[in-house]
């Protein structure tokens, strides 16, 4: 299945979806359900060895974490004995089979479930009488790694991304920066770069401290890999938006990526990368925004750090972010 076709299809769901819920609200039903087949096809393999290690480990009254870690490869794991196919075994308790199988997840993809407020939206879909519908449809998708590569599945997320910001128009510049813009960006920073990412084995860092749903560093990641399909750019992240904050870490957990290095927050405030370096950065920032709320906190770091802290060149009106 390409591209276009399998985007075509997870956006069917949305003729289910249509009546009881508003076209700005298709997306956290369709991205949150595309993150979670995606995440039970790629586990599928190893998801008898992870039950044995984690049984085993049990009862050795051992942290099971790290061996399955080592068993799965993937910077994550799933120890409910569930998944997507066995759901549709039992119609009359799915919604609380649904939540006991995201329980199951470790702990940095469960963060990205909540922050989509994932139960809340199971709750409306089984009031909907929509639940079992909906489940079934992504359980007849495969999206396993072997039928579709992470770079194929990231155009994908990208893709839905791209047509949920678009028919939420209220927030499309919250958590949207057009392609062409971005790739613009993107030239101008890596451009005179060209001749040292091209070497072979090249590492690089990528950072963007208002991530929204990550398209900065994901076409970062994009120029870097056509450039140099050798080369390493990890991606760095902070974002304050739950939504955006959980598109953008299931992004990156789609497609290979620490997604330890995608943090919640506010950057101005909380600084969640405090005290790393990055070879580049991007950002988009919330022009026009204030920052009254936050206003004690950026003063007292400019005043009291000056040039050893972010602010040390000034600071501009507090209603412009």
């Amino acid at each position: 299945m390409n591209q276009q076709a399998l985007s075509a299809f997870i956006w069917s769901v949305a003729d289910l979806l249509r009546g009881d819920y508003k076209q700005s609200e298709y997306g956290r039903v369709i991205l949150i359900f595309t993150v979670l087949r995606r995440l039970d096809c790629v586990l599928a393999d190893t998801k008898d060895a992870v039950l044995a290690e984690y049984a085993a480990r049990l009862q050795a009254k051992l942290n099971p974490r790290p061996f399955l870690l080592r068993i799965t490869q993937r910077g994550f794991y799933n120890v409910s004995r569930l998944d997507m196919k066995r759901l549709m075994g039992d119609q009359d308790h799915i919604a609380a089979n649904l939540e006991r199988y995201i329980d199951g997840f470790s702990p940095e993809v469960r963060d990205i479930f909540e922050r989509f407020d994932f139960v809340t939206q199971v709750d409306r879909l089984q009031r909907a009488g929509l639940l079992y519908q909906v489940t079934e449809r992504f359980a007849a998708i495969d999206l396993h790694p072997d039928r579709v590569d992470n770079h194929q599945m990231g155009l994908v997320f990208e893709e839905l991304i791209r047509r949920f910001a678009e028919i939420s128009n209220e927030t499309a510049g919250e958590h949207f920066t057009p392609r062409d813009a971005i790739r613009l960006m993107v030239n101008l920073l890596f451009i005179e770069d060209d001749a040292i990412l091209t070497r072979p084995g090249v590492v690089r860092t990528l950072y963007d401290p208002t991530a929204g749903t990550g398209g900065m560093i994901s076409i970062g990641e994009e120029y870097v890999a056509e450039l140099n399909p050798e080369a390493r750019l990890t991606l760095f992240g902070q974002e304050l938006n739950a939504e955006s904050y959980a598109i953008c870490k299931a992004d990156m957990l789609i497609k290979g990526q620490d997604i330890s290095n995608i943090v919640f927050g506010n950057t101005l405030s909380a600084d969640g990368l405090l005290g790393k370096l990055f070879d580049y950065m991007l950002s988009n920032p919330p022009f026009g925004v204030e920052w009254k709320k936050i206003e004690p906190i950026v003063r007292k770091e400019h005043t009291e750090k000056g040039y050893a802290g972010r602010f040390g060149p000034g600071l501009p009106r507090v209603s412009d972010g």
